[in-house]
């Protein structure tokens, strides 16, 4: 092997880790901004931001807007 075919493996090693956490980081996002804002169903959002993300963001989209409700039984002064 020469050394482009090093510097090719390093590379593509490289982008690999570079969207695997990128992955994480996108999937943990919904339960994270949930748990910051003291929402009372965090478990769920973060369990449904990571199902979202296992189904290419299909429902990913939904857990972000659902950590960032304000649920009714919750005035705004208590969040």
């Amino acid at each position: 092997m020469t050394g482009l075919d090093y510097f090719a493996w390093v590379v593509l090693i490289v982008l690999i880790l570079t969207v695997l956490v990128g992955f994480v980081v996108l999937a943990r996002l919904p339960g994270q901004i949930a748990k910051s804002r003291n929402h009372p169903q965090t478990e769920a959002i973060t369990v449904a931001g990571w199902l979202g993300a296992l189904m290419l963001g299909v429902f990913w989209p939904l857990a972000l807007v659902w950590a960032f409700t304000v649920p009714p039984s919750r005035t705004q002064s208590e969040g």
